[in-house]
């Protein structure tokens, strides 16, 4: 995997980053947000500290490593163009998982709640399966 230069850490900030105050770490790929946000902090890892006040990336930091494990471990593969299809589906994950007192039951019923009004079609089968 290529390592993603600023123009296209920036981009992608921008179009999916919906707060107006932005906490990263003390990566360079982040110099200059604060033109496109609020304001811009910084934690220095490099430096031992992970939290001030606030400002931490802990969060986004655990989401991620959420995404990373299911991918490897549930997954194995995702086209770039389904790529935010698996984003929703474990951002769902995330904001109902039970440490936020969200129990099975309450998943579900969430979960159901996204079907309503949708349908399930079939294509016809391909002619060689017939």
């Amino acid at each position: 995997m290529a390592v993603p230069d600023k123009a296209t850490v920036t981009k992608i900030v921008r179009e999916n980053v919906a707060k107006p105050m932005l906490y990263t770490d003390e990566s360079k790929l982040y110099l200059g947000s604060d033109t496109h946000f609020t304001g811009h902090e910084t934690v220095k890892h490099s430096a031992g500290e992970y939290v001030r006040g606030d400002i931490h990336t802990n969060t986004v930091e655990g989401a991620f490593g959420i995404f990373k494990r299911g991918m490897k471990g549930i997954y194995q593969h995702c086209a770039e163009k389904h790529l935010h299809r698996y984003l929703a589906e474990f951002e769902f994950r995330y904001n109902n998982r039970t440490a936020l007192g969200v129990n099975d039951e309450q998943r579900a019923a969430t979960a159901l709640k996204g079907i309503a009004g949708k349908r399930l079609t079939y294509r016809r089968p391909h002619p060689s399966l017939v």
